[in-house]
C-alpha cells in the first residue's frame, strides 16, 4: 500500500485496489476483510484507491480469456495427475495432452465448466516449451476445478483461475504500467510475460523489492494468524499482539509512521531486517507534538498530605512544549497517589507541584518551588483518579499493569503520552475502569 501510493503520488498514477479472491478451497476469502482492506488502504494512503476490483465478481472475463487460450491452440486441458506431469516436467517431455484438438479441448473445457469433471482430474495449462532451464515455466497451469461454494458468488462456477493467470489478465484489462512486487514473485512475472506473448500484449514494467523482515513479528503467518484466532489465542485480527494493520491502527500508531518508515526503507532487492523500534521513532516523531500528557500511576502508594496551606488547585500543561496551548486544571485535596516504585521515606518531588519529605503514609510539604535535587516523580491527586488498566502487547504474550489515570477531559480512541510511561491509547471505560492500550515509549 505505502510503496504502491508513493510511485502514483509521485508519477500522478492510479492505484489499482485488486482483490484476488479466486481460492474458494486452501484459502477461502473472508467476507468482513474486503470492507476491512478497503478501509485500511484508506486509512494508510490518504484516500481511497482510484479502481477497486474484486476478481471473483469478474469470473467470465477470466474463462472467456481461457476459451481464447484453448482455441487459440496456445492453452490445453490436462488430465494427467500432478505426479505424472511432474514427471514430464522434469524430464523435459511433452504431455500427451498437449496434442490434443481444438475441439477435443472445448469438449472437456465444457465438462469442467459443468461439473462433469471432478476436482484434481483436470487443469488448463498454458504452453511454453517444456525445455525451458526454469522449470517452474514448463506449461504452468493457469485455471483448476474447485466444487467448493465461494462466499460472494456462491457455487455458480466449477472452473476457478490461479493467480498466475487471473492477475496476468487483470493487470492487462486495467491498463497497469507497472507492477510492484516481491523478488520471490519473479516466475510470476516470467510465466505472464509468456501468456502475454500468446495473446500479442506488452507486459508491464515490474518492479521488486526484497523480504523485509520485523525481528518482533518474525514467527507469525497469515495462515498462522488465522488458525491462532480460530482457536481463540488471539481475541482476532486487531489483537495488540499481530502485525496486521487492524492491529496497529487499534494500538494508535499514525498511517503517516508506516509511509515513511516503507519510503526510507525504499524499493531494493536486498532482504532488509529491521526492529520494530525503528517504525516506533518514526511515530513518536509524528504524533509527539499532537499527544496531550496524562498521568499513570501503576500499583499506587496512597500518600495523606499535610501542610498548613495546601494549594487547593495545580495547573498541568498539556503539552510540555507548549505544541498543545492550555492546562489541565488540577484539584488538588488532602490525598495524593504516586507509583510504589517511586515510594521511599524522606524527600520527593511532586512533579510540577511540591517537594515533600514522605514518613510512612503521610507526606509533609516543605516547599512549593524546587528547593533542592531530590528525586522527581509524577503523582496524582485522589480527587482525579479513575482506576485503570493498561495492557502491554509483548511478543506472543499479553500483560496488564494495575494503576489509576488522571480523570480529565479523556477521549475514547485518543492516544495520550503518560508521564514517565509512555503513549498509550485509550479504549474507554469498562465496568468503571479505564482501559489503556500500550503503544510504545
Amino acid at each position: 500500500m505505502a510503496i504502491n501510493s508513493l510511485y502514483a503520488d509521485k508519477y500522478q498514477g492510479k492505484i489499482v485496489l485488486r482483490f484476488d479472491d479466486t481460492d474458494t478451497k486452501v484459502k477461502p476469502p473472508m467476507v468482513d476483510a474486503y470492507a476491512w482492506i478497503e478501509e485500511e488502504f484508506e486509512w494508510m494512503s490518504g484516500k481511497a484507491a482510484d479502481v477497486v476490483i474484486r476478481a471473483s465478481e469478474r469470473m467470465p472475463i477470466y474463462l472467456q480469456h481461457a476459451e481464447k487460450m484453448l482455441i487459440g491452440g496456445f492453452g490445453y486441458v490436462c488430465k494427467c495427475t500432478a505426479e505424472e506431469f511432474r514427471e514430464f516436467r522434469v524430464s523435459k517431455a511433452e504431455c500427451p495432452c498437449r496434442d490434443k484438438s481444438v475441439q477435443q479441448n472445448m469438449d472437456d473445457w465444457s465438462k469442467m465448466n459443468s461439473g462433469e469433471i471432478d476436482e484434481g482430474d483436470a487443469v488448463v495449462r498454458v504452453k511454453t516449451e517444456m525445455d525451458l532451464p526454469n522449470p517452474a515455466l514448463r506449461d504452468w497451469p493457469a485455471l483448476r476445478i474447485q466444487h467448493s461454494p465461494h462466499p460472494i458468488v456462491g457455487d455458480k462456477y466449477k472452473v476457478w483461475p490461479l493467480l498466475d493467470f487471473q492477475s496476468a489478465i487483470e493487470d492487462h484489462l486495467q491498463g497497469v504500467s507497472h507492477i510492484i512486487r516481491g523478488k520471490d514473485l519473479m516466475d510470476s512475472t516470467r510465466k505472464q510475460t509468456i501468456l502475454y506473448e500468446h495473446f500479442g500484449w506488452d507486459y508491464p514494467e515490474p518492479l521488486y523489492w526484497g523480504r523485509v523482515k520485523i525481528h518482533e513479528f518474525g514467527g507469525f503467518s497469515t495462515s498462522g494468524m488465522s488458525t491462532s484466532i480460530d482457536s481463540g489465542k488471539f481475541s482476532g485480527w486487531d489483537d495488540p499482539r499481530l502485525p496486521t494493520l487492524r492491529a496497529m491502527r487499534r494500538r494508535g500508531f499514525d498511517p503517516r509512521s508506516l509511509a515513511e518508515l516503507w519510503e526510507e526503507v525504499g524499493l531494493t532487492q536486498k532482504d532488509i531486517s529491521i526492529s520494530l523500534k525503528t517504525l516506533e521513532s518514526f511515530n513518536s516523531r509524528i504524533i509527539d507534538g499532537d499527544c496531550e500528557r496524562r498521568v499513570f500511576v501503576s500499583n499506587p502508594k496512597r500518600l495523606d498530605l499535610s501542610a498548613e496551606n495546601i494549594p487547593s488547585r495545580v495547573m498541568m500543561a498539556r503539552h510540555p512544549d507548549g505544541e498543545i496551548e492550555g492546562f489541565r486544571d488540577w484539584e488538588v485535596g488532602m490525598n495524593v497517589s504516586i507509583q510504589d516504585s517511586d515510594f521511599v521515606e524522606g524527600k520527593l518531588r511532586l512533579k510540577d507541584f511540591a517537594d515533600i519529605i514522605i514518613s510512612g503514609s503521610s507526606a509533609t510539604i516543605e516547599s512549593i518551588d524546587r528547593s533542592d535535587d531530590r528525586k522527581i516523580v509524577h503523582w496524582i491527586p485522589d480527587k482525579l483518579s479513575l482506576e485503570a488498566i493498561l495492557s502491554v502487547p509483548d511478543g506472543e504474550e499479553i500483560s496488564e499493569v494495575n494503576g489509576v489515570l488522571e480523570d480529565y477531559e479523556l477521549s475514547e480512541g485518543e492516544v495520550y503520552q503518560l508521564e514517565r510511561v509512555g503513549f498509550a491509547k485509550f479504549e474507554g471505560i469498562q465496568e468503571g475502569i479505564a482501559r489503556l492500550l500500550w503503544l510504545h515509549n
